[in-house]
Formats: structure tokens, sequence, C-alpha cells
């Protein structure tokens, strides 16, 4: 459930220093997937754009009044640059961030026994509502919330969604099977969330971004996110001061060792690596690529 903090080369992303799940056709992939819950109200103020790709889905960006403060939920799975972008939003002077709310509510549902599982189960609440609550709390600045697909479970509620800028971060499914194995031994497809992604990707559109594309020309895709969701670009983004962020999660001792010795973004990345697991790697691809047709390109 982390970002993809790994250390060699080709993996690096850093500069070294209360609804019920339902079951569709994937608008993506033509595979049956369950969905996230609707949000509770059927008029929402969102403004629909159609993607310029292939298959058509809409692009959903919120229509608040000029000024008011702006709240982007960036979706990724794991090991997806994901804490990178939240210490770029981070280091923005009128950005508020948040990282993986929803990870100990995740856990206490789940079972699931992950790194420092019981640190995170006593550092945030465990309830879905009371996580959402937190999240839908209007922001008194601009706010990036950082979240993974997978985290929200099919009975956990999503309308405290409504209005948000939806961001999806993807990284190519072979790196982050490479990345990911390197820090846990047993993976499973729920693991890398590419189908979590794929099915919340279903339910409430929104703008993605390969990070390889990222990692290629940081500023200029910094840049282009920052127009499509109608704010200023801010050269901040592009650098921060090394040892990591207030609002890391308790967790980042584990996960955030890479992080917490960059101060910005890492160069294109290399070849992709050999994984000893094709299944998960078939598994992922159609998402990914379904996804990748998406992407905003520079």
């Amino acid at each position: 459930m982390k970002p993809d903090l790994g250390a060699t080369a080709a993996n690096s992303h850093l500069v070294p220093r209360s609804g019920h799940s339902t079951h569709h056709i994937s608008h993506l992939t033509g595979r049956t997937e369950y969905s996230f819950p609707a949000p509770s109200s059927p008029n929402l103020p969102l403004t629909v754009r159609p993607v310029t790709s292939d298959v058509d889905h809409p692009q959903i960006t919120p229509s608040s009044p000029t000024g008011s403060a702006m709240k982007i939920l960036a979706w990724s799975g794991p090991r997806n640059l994901s804490t990178a972008m939240m210490y770029a939003f981070g280091n923005r002077p009128d950005f508020e961030v948040m990282d993986e709310p929803f990870y100990a509510a995740y856990l206490a549902a789940t079972g699931l026994d992950h790194p420092m599982r019981d640190a995170i189960l006593a550092s945030q609440p465990t309830d879905p509502a009371a996580v959402a609550t937190l999240c839908r709390k209007p922001p008194k600045i601009h706010s990036y919330q950082k979240h993974m697909a997978h985290h929200m479970l099919p009975d956990f509620p999503l309308d405290w969604t409504e209005g948000a800028v939806h961001l999806h971060l993807i990284r190519h499914p072979a790196r982050v099977i490479a990345s990911y194995g390197a820090k846990r031994d047993d993976i499973s497809e729920s693991d890398i969330a590419f189908a979590a992604q794929a099915s919340l990707y279903d339910r409430v559109g929104g703008l993605v971004i390969d990070t390889a594309d990222l990692r290629e020309d940081p500023a200029k895709m910094l840049a282009k996110l920052c127009s499509e969701v109608g704010i200023s670009f801010d050269p901040a983004m592009l650098s921060w001061s090394g040892g990591g962020h207030s609002a890391d999660g308790i967790w980042a001792s584990h996960w955030y060792n890479a992080a917490h010795a960059s101060t910005g973004f890492a160069g294109p990345e290399g070849p992709l690596p050999a994984v000893d697991r094709d299944d998960l790697l078939q598994a992922a691809l159609p998402f990914y690529t379904a996804m990748k047709a998406r992407a905003l390109q520079v």
C-alpha cells in the first residue's frame, strides 16, 4: 500500500538525499469488476469533459466558485510515486496534504498483516465513516489527499469525494511488481491494486498521470496538471527539504527511507525489470494499458 521508494536506478522515483458494491462491466477493460458506491447526491457540482481516447469516458473537474479552496484526491496503487507527489504539493504554501487516511480502517476491515500494523491501527481512526468525515471537512487552503485505491473497500463511503478533483497515478505493472516484491515476499493481485484503481476510475473519473511521463519531465507534467485543475504552477513543487513531511503517516519509518533522503524527482526510469510473477503482470496489464490511454500528455 506504500509508494514506490526503491533505491535502485531502475526502481527509484526520487533523487537521493456508506454504500454497497455492485457488479458491472468495466468501461476500461470489458471485464466484470466491482464498482464503488455512488455518491449520495445525484446533482454534484461537476463539469464533465470528454476524454480524447479510443474509449470514451468523462473527465471530471469541480465547478467551484473562483477563489475557493480546492481538494485534490490523488489515487494510486503501491509504488507509484505517490509520496513524492505529496511532497511536491506539500511544498506549496497554498496547499495542505494528507497521507493515506483510510490505511488503518483498511487494515481493521481486512485483518491483513502489514508492517507496523499495530502502530498504524493506533495512529488513525479505524471507522471508515469517521475517516470520511475527516476527509470531507472543507480545507482552509487547497488540499492534496494521498489515497490508495484499494484502501477504499466496496462498503466504505464514497460520498465524501463530492466536488473534488480526482487524480490517478499509474505505473507499469512490471515496475510495481518488482519494487513491491522487494518490500514484501507474498504479493497478490489485490496488493498492487490495478483492478481496484480501474474500478474507482470507472466510478469517479478524473485525470491520469503515468509516473514515467512525470519522471521524464517533472516541470512540464506538473505545469500541465496545474493548468488542468485551474491553479498556477509553483516551481517549489520540483524540490523539497529532505527528512520527510510533518504529514507523513506513522508507517513512514518503514516505507519512506528513500523519500526522506530525497530532495526532488529523479530522472527517467531505465528498462523494464524482469519479474518472476508473470501471472500478476498479465492480470494487471489490461488495466494499466486502458488507464494509460487516458494519461495527460505534454
